[in-house]
């Protein structure tokens, strides 16, 4: 009974997600081994080191994966929600460590870019960790997911931005081994240059996904409807219905409509006639 309140309707989509995870996380192991085998072919002590941190890194994440896919689709690993978030915790914190902390060259510009990449990174701990704390909540999975979208275009940003010429000029690659590089500029205007262009790069990725989610959002609640949930909105045609519907007021003040009943009440007392009898030595008028 237990297992099937743990079990959310949309499973698919969730296996769907830990297999993504999973297919991710072995390309990242694969390439974490190749880079090692570099790196220890020509001896670079500092690559081969740097490739063990992202191999641990990976393989929690696929431990993550995998967990969640037995737990979610079997039986066979019967395991909470929130002790897989408590995986995913510690694979986003090593990262955190690892990118705030890897200050190879302190001169190159790689290192604005790992910064920048802590943005992200922080997203997913606390959308994971208030994932734990409101497991009946969509906003901790959707805030996670913003992270984890942003967290790979700028990925792909940094790919472009190191490994082709769309790199600010005076600036170029320097590679030890596969896994081992630095960005290093001529001057000192070229480095202030570069870092600044990796933070404008960065704000680009943050407004332009801001867009295309609101506008997907929008899309999606317009042809499927949002969800309602305890919200205590009304259309405001709704409101103007109903007040349509009620008596018409006015905006006179008591004090006004006090002084038009005095004045109402003089008028009836000057209009009243009272009968008077006259009569003259006893005989009234005929």
């Amino acid at each position: 009974m237990s297992r099937a309140k743990n079990r959310r309707p949309d499973s698919v989509f969730v296996n769907i997600r830990y297999v993504s995870v999973a297919f991710l996380s072995l390309f990242f192991l694969v390439d974490s081994v190749i880079s090692s085998s570099d790196a220890l072919n020509i001896k670079d002590q500092v690559g081969f080191s740097l490739q063990l941190d992202i191999f641990s890194i990976s393989s929690l994440f696929l431990l993550y994966s995998v967990v969640g896919l037995l737990s979610n689709s079997t039986n066979l690993l019967p395991i909470p929600t929130s002790m897989l978030n408590l995986i995913a915790v510690f694979g986003f914190g090593q990262e955190l460590l690892i990118f705030y902390l890897q200050k190879k060259d302190p001169d190159g510009i790689e290192n604005r870019y790992f910064d920048l990449l802590l943005v992200p990174i922080l997203i997913c701990i606390l959308s994971t960790v208030l994932e734990m704390g409101l497991p009946k909540s969509n906003l901790p999975g959707l805030g996670r997911g913003f992270g984890l979208i942003l967290h790979g275009t700028w990925f792909i940003q940094m790919g472009f931005s190191f490994y082709t010429d769309l790199i600010v000029h005076g600036c170029g690659l320097h590679e030890t081994s596969r896994g081992n590089f630095t960005v290093k500029c001529k001057g000192h205007m070229d480095s202030h240059r570069g870092k600044a262009i990796a933070t404008l790069q960065f704000n680009c990725h943050l407004a332009l996904l801001v867009v295309l989610i609101v506008g997907v959002y929008s899309f999606i609640g317009n042809k499927f409807g949002f969800p309602s949930g305890d919200s205590n909105y009304k259309p405001l045609n709704a409101e103007l219905h109903q007040l349509g519907n009620q008596t018409r007021f006015t905006l006179d003040s008591d004090d006004e409509e006090s002084m038009l009943e005095e004045n109402v009440a003089q008028q009836k007392a000057t209009l009243t006639i009272v009968p008077v009898s006259s009569e003259v030595n006893g005989f009234g008028n005929h």
